[in-house]
């Protein structure tokens, strides 16, 4: 017996025709779904995300051949995903080649590719790529019948007799049991087959098939039966994968085609460098008030969105009792824009009772009723969303363009307006003339050199909380205190410095931002320096990322990379081999942001700190809930502080009774957290800057000198 096999077996003419019109008419109806979303896009601006087509094109098919987005951090999720992924490509093309062979090769020259050896090899993979997708299914369903937090699709916002998201479980159901189904009727069709046509003995290589068929006679299926029953299993399964197409552009199963182009269309600095608002943009409004406002990118982010729930539970607004999800935000905005942009209806979608939490109102504004206001305010600009989404989505830039609108229309808390007031009258948010700016140099026994005087290697940008907060103030005069007496050459800006305007920005106030950047700029211009450095990760990421479009490039170093460079090249000595048994805290805008993870712990290495990092670390750290001018909001409404929480996170580590940070914001939220909390006794807060004095300062009566080296 020649070593193939027939793809209509046994089946008449008008049996053929049927299929391939139902399949003509299916493909249609999938064109057509996803031409209404290319529609729905076409609507949205610019995004600027054709450059280095290439270059992204490469990174994006690498993400997804290795599954890697969805490996991070759930590796039980990734490889389930990784055997349905490659499962579903390789009985893809697998079909692919079976309509290639048959419409195309056989027909036109009479010559067929599925036989002899290259058959034998097609059937074996595509039986170990189908046994590979059920054990995947079967993986996932598992994992969804343990029910972890990140699936559970209630809101934080409306009470449950406002909305239904019984449908969005359904579809998981749908989108499951029909692939699930799929394969298995697969399976049994290759058995019937086989048992049908006697055993013949190339069939061996398909092994899965071969054990179905002895499966099936061993329960009395006779042969002329199981040719029967094949006829009808075939159909069944053509059928299931005619409606599989169908359902995908109108479905979660769209997210198979969407996020790759996602992925390729991602931006690396979204979040870290904000976009700004166009001219022709301004005449309108600052911030988005409709649909057309969204770039198609943003669009496309809606649509791309899995419901997978890993932004949510990383979400320290959510963690806290905040009404925001950043899952929800973008669901909403999904529904938002596919009832009022012309896009492709989901057949299992979210509904609501609540008369304002209807998006497919067009009377509601975006901003204020389909995302409510206090929504937005919770967000703490952490980017914790961003870096945890498998697919790409950015949104970041969504809540911040949704505030830009809220801060338009005045509608904020009293206290982040005085802060802004703050700001726009005396350059930072407490208030205070910018001549007490560097008050907090007075206690020091010498002066630090005025840059917009003195040419110094290294430019200090202080920050707002370094400068003014009594808290902070003492860590500040420790910092100048080791630079000076290391001989480095730096100095300040004093009264001409400025609030960077990290938060400024993050919070919606473009134009205050700007502002802000532009006088900063202009004090900077006229300094002489060659480096700048400062103590605050939110002043680095802006200095770092954003003020280079307005023309002020810059080095920009945070002070535990500075100091890790200083003590390399012996310019600090330390003289002390530290006890402490701590903890570190990483940043949000210095490990997430910008990847600065290395430095601090390099630094706790030649200190001979004893480190024991906390679960949720470096990119993964967890908020301390002052970003995004959470700091100025009030949180009396909160479960729990997200700050409290942290210290929670500490105090579960084993010995450890000092938790460390880098950032004049974290020493003052977590300073209250240990107290609020009631546990000033069990740990104890400190900043790097304090650890660097304990292991610099020089013991009179033990001055037995430690030689560190930092590893190479």
């Amino acid at each position: 017996m020649n070593e193939t096999r027939e793809v209509f077996r046994n089946f008449p003419v008008w049996m053929q025709i049927a299929f391939y019109v139902a399949a003509l008419g299916m493909t249609a109806f999938f064109i057509y779904g996803f031409y209404k979303k290319y529609k729905k896009y076409r609507k949205g601006r610019d995004a600027d995300r054709f450059n280095n087509v290439a270059g992204r094109f490469m990174k994006a098919l690498g993400m997804m051949t290795t599954n890697s987005t969805v490996f991070k951090r759930d590796i039980y999720a990734g490889f389930a995903h990784w055997l349905i992924f490659w499962g579903f490509i390789v009985m893809l093309i697998g079909t692919a080649i079976v309509m290639l062979d048959h419409d195309f090769i056989e027909l036109f020259f009479h010559y067929r590719l599925l036989q002899g050896t290259f058959y034998l090899w097609f059937s074996l993979f595509m039986d170990i790529a189908g046994v590979g997708f059920i054990v995947g299914l079967l993986m996932m369903m598992f994992r969804r019948a343990k029910k972890p937090p990140q699936l559970n699709y209630e809101r934080v916002d409306l009470k449950k007799e406002e909305y239904d998201r019984g449908a969005y479980k359904k579809d998981d159901k749908a989108f499951i049991w029909l692939l699930l189904i799929i394969a298995i009727s697969g399976f049994m069709i290759e058995g019937l087959r086989i048992m049908s046509d006697g055993y013949p003995e190339f069939e061996v290589w398909s092994p899965v098939g071969w054990q179905v068929a002895h499966l099936m006679e061993s329960t009395g299926l006779a042969a002329a039966l199981g040719a029967s029953l094949h006829m009808y299993i075939w159909w069944f399964h053509g059928i299931i994968v005619l409606i599989f197409i169908g359902y995908i552009p109108y479905s979660k199963a769209m997210h198979m085609l969407l996020d790759y182009a996602n992925l390729m269309f991602v931006d690396d600095m979204a979040a870290k460098k904000l976009p700004r608002v166009s001219e022709e943009k301004q005449k309108e409004a600052m911030g988005y008030v409709k649909l057309e406002d969204f770039t198609w990118k943003e669009l496309l982010d809606f649509d791309s969105c899995t419901k997978c729930g890993r932004c949510h539970v990383v979400c320290p607004a959510n963690a806290s009792g905040a009404p925001l999800s950043p899952r929800d935000i973008i669901l909403d905005m999904r529904t938002f824009a596919n009832s009022n942009g012309g896009g492709t209806a989901e057949w299992f979608n979210q509904s609501f009772t609540k008369e304002k939490g209807k998006p497919g109102d067009k009377k509601l504004a975006i901003a204020g009723d389909i995302i409510s206001a206090e929504t937005l305010w919770a967000c703490t600009s952490c980017m914790a969303c961003v870096e945890a989404c498998p697919v790409g989505i950015e949104h970041l830039t969504t809540i911040v363009n949704l505030r830009r609108t809220l801060v338009e229309e005045g509608e904020m808390e009293d206290s982040l307006q005085d802060a802004l007031m703050n700001i726009g009258d005396y350059g930072n948010s407490f208030g205070k003339s910018d001549r007490m700016r560097a008050k907090w140099t007075k206690e020091l026994d010498f002066k630090i050199p005025d840059a917009r005087k003195e040419e110094v290697d290294y430019l200090w940008f202080v920050g707002d909380f370094a400068s003014y907060d009594v808290r902070v103030q003492e860590l500040s005069r420790k910092v100048a205190t080791i630079l000076h007496n290391a001989g480095v050459s730096f100095g300040i800006l004093y009264e001409g410095e400025k609030n960077s305007g990290n938060d400024v920005r993050r919070i919606g106030e473009e134009g205050l931002f700007e502002m802000l950047v532009e006088d900063n700029i202009e004090t900077l211009s006229g300094a002489n320096f060659k480096e700048i450095f400062t103590t605050d990760p939110h002043s680095f990421n802006t200095l770092k990322n954003e003020y280079p479009e307005f023309g002020g490039n810059y080095i920009v170093h945070h002070y535990t990379g500075l100091l890790l460079k200083l003590i390399g090249e012996g310019k600090i000595k330390l003289n002390n081999k530290l006890q402490h048994h701590a903890t570190y805290h990483d940043p949000c805008y210095l490990g997430r942001y910008n990847g600065e993870t290395v430095a601090p712990r390099e630094l706790f290495n030649v200190m001979g700190v004893k480190l024991t990092e906390m679960p949720r670390n470096k990119e993964n750290s967890f908020c301390c809930g002052a970003g995004g001018g959470r700091i100025w909001m009030d949180d009396s409404k909160l479960d729990k502080r997200p700050s409290e929480m942290r210290i929670e996170e500490a105090l579960a580590l084993d010995g450890v009774n000092t938790f460390i940070v880098a950032c004049p914001k974290d020493y003052a939220m977590y300073s209250d957290a240990v107290k609020t909390s009631g546990n000033e006794d069990k740990m104890v807060v400190m900043d790097m800057i304090d650890l660097l004095e304990e292991a610099v300062l020089v013991d009179t009566d033990d001055a037995s000198h430690v030689s560190m080296e930092i590893d190479s």
